[in-house]
């Protein structure tokens, strides 16, 4: 039997899902597996009433997650922001497996994706010898989930281009698709909305049109409070990411993920965790997804290359090449951080070496 490397958010926590729909006694809109207050349970995390325990897949506020599963309750659409690493396509991906217990309606946003990617398209072979007819049509899933009526999802929406854009005006405000060629029209079923993803500091963005905008509920996703809710999201994805990869999640010690959160809070924010000295800042993101990169690859050559145990030198080419984007710049911060900051840190010492070690080969 083959084992894919991941599943699908309803696959892999189909058991909580489960438990939430046996036990979930509050009011459900139209077409949803669940309430809205046990979508925002699943999200969070909670302890059921017959115990069992539904894990927590966001850390951060309640409210937040709040506003996104209100705002999919009525008809406007929801579109979620943030810098990369920030768990939009994460959260958006949890919200349409929780509410229509399936999350695969998606929509891969591209600089040259074609309005048909949104709208439908034709099966060429059948189109040649039939003509226009319902069976040569091949809907997209924004189309699928109207006639299901359950939740669509466009990932990197501001990538996409902005003529192509606006074929979700129509389908946003009037809940209908057009098709001229069979001069009929796909209507919304209830329970259909749409979930968009966009990186805020993509390069090459569309910006969207205001007609576009008006039709979303915009929800600004943001980086980790503190340095332990940040730690707590890294253990928890290296543990749910690292068995399927066959990499132990004892490989990798808290004190290296809090040393590795450590140095990526420090350099986005342009300081120390004290605030008493002031850092270059590298161009490069270091969102927290970067760093569960970090610890995986790290993982990987413990296991495979040393003695199971994730240390410095394991984590530090990893490291390098998330912090240095830019040769120039990039590298200039790296090597500041490495001289006035680890190179002083107590206990740091190891990882000062393997850092140090791979800038002068």
């Amino acid at each position: 039997m083959e084992e894919n490397i991941r599943l699908q958010a309803e696959d892999a926590f189909a058991e909580e899902l489960k438990a939430l729909k046996e036990q979930d006694s509050r009011p459900r809109p139209a077409n949803w597996q669940l309430s809205p207050w046990a979508v925002v349970d699943y999200l969070m995390g909670a302890t059921l009433p017959d115990g069992t325990e539904v894990s927590p897949k966001y850390f951060g506020k309640r409210r937040l997650i709040e506003i996104a599963v209100a705002t999919l309750a009525t008809d406007r659409a929801l579109l979620l922001t943030g810098i990369p690493g920030t768990a939009k396509t994460w959260v958006s991906e949890h919200l349409a497996a929780a509410i229509s217990g399936n999350s695969k309606r998606l929509v891969q946003g591209t600089a040259g994706m074609p309005e048909e990617a949104l709208r439908y398209g034709w099966n060429y072979a059948r189109l040649l010898a039939e003509g226009p007819t319902a069976n040569a049509l091949v809907p997209s899933p924004v189309m699928t989930a109207m006639q299901e009526g359950s939740i669509a999802r466009v990932e990197e929406l501001t990538r996409i281009p902005s003529d192509v854009q606006d074929a979700l005006i129509t389908i946003l405000s009037e809940k209908v698709l057009p098709v001229p060629e069979l001069n009929t029209e796909a209507r919304a079923v209830k329970g259909f909305n749409l979930i968009a993803t966009a990186n805020d500091r993509d390069r090459g963005i569309n910006e969207l049109s205001s007609a576009l905008r008006r039709r979303f509920n915009t929800v600004a996703m943001p980086l980790p409070e503190t340095l332990e809710e940040e730690v707590a999201i890294v253990r928890n994805r290296v543990a749910q990411l690292g068995s399927s990869l066959e990499l132990p999640p004892q490989a990798a010690p808290l004190e290296e993920i809090q040393r590795l959160v450590t140095i990526f809070r420090e350099l986005r924010s342009g300081k120390t965790e004290d605030g008493r000295q002031k850092l270059k800042a590298p161009g490069s993101t270091l969102s927290t997804a970067e760093a569960i990169s970090v610890i995986h690859s790290g993982q990987a050559l413990a296991v495979h290359f040393g003695d199971g145990v994730v240390k410095a030198a394991d984590i530090a080419g990893s490291l390098l090449g998330a912090v240095v984007k830019d040769p120039v710049q990039d590298r200039a911060a790296w090597e500041e951080y490495l001289e006035t900051v680890i190179k002083s840190r107590k206990g740091w010492a190891d990882l000062y070496d393997a850092s140090r070690g791979l800038l002068t080969s």
